[in-house]
């Protein structure tokens, strides 16, 4: 096998990200499979599976490297705005494949430095993201938060990340509408 610093195995193992972040992007997260991300890359499945052998690692590694679009745009009512990206979320979240990324993300950063540090950057992009836009709001009037906004983005997403990964089951709209009530009273 080559070495990770020969430029050839850096060459495949980049265009291979890069693939597997197209096809996640155009087409979401069941599209990064071996044989579609080395079609893409116009190179051998073989080469993509010694670089991750299972799928999951490669949709892991390919959605860490996304541009993270979540709470990106806030709009105003922030309300209506909230709603709107924890549906998308939600919807997201029906996705075996992102179920698994989100598990072993969560699970593979116990141990490793690496994918710890990945998961402190998505976590820190989404709480501040939220936590601006909550604050704004209440500056606004339009929210009376029950708690901090740090806190409060952890009550909007949390339901939403249990329903999915611990419970395995679907994420109606009813619980999105109670994520958005508990960060606190809407005027």
């Amino acid at each position: 096998m080559a070495s990770q610093t020969d430029p050839r195995y850096q060459r495949s193992r980049a265009a291979i990200l890069d693939a597997a972040r197209d096809l996640l992007l155009e087409n979401g997260p069941t599209a990064v499979t071996h044989a579609q991300v080395a079609e893409r890359a116009g190179i051998g499945r073989a080469t993509v599976y010694r670089h991750w052998p299972r799928s999951d690692q490669l949709l892991s590694e390919a959605m860490t490297t996304v541009p993270l679009s979540f709470f990106s745009t806030p709009t105003t009512p922030v309300r209506d705005w909230l709603r709107t990206e924890l549906t998308t979320m939600a919807r997201q979240l029906e996705h075996d494949a992102v179920r698994a990324v989100a598990t072993t993300l969560a699970n593979t950063a116990l141990w490793d430095t690496n994918m710890d540090a990945r998961r402190e950057r998505f976590a820190s992009a989404l709480a501040e993201r939220l936590t601006a836009a909550l604050d704004d709001a209440q500056k606004r009037g339009e929210v009376a938060l029950s708690t901090d906004p740090r806190s409060a983005a952890a009550l909007a997403i949390g339901p939403l990340h249990y329903r999915s990964t611990i419970e395995h089951g679907a994420i109606d709209a009813g619980l999105v509408e109670a994520a958005v009530n508990a960060v606190g009273t809407w005027r």
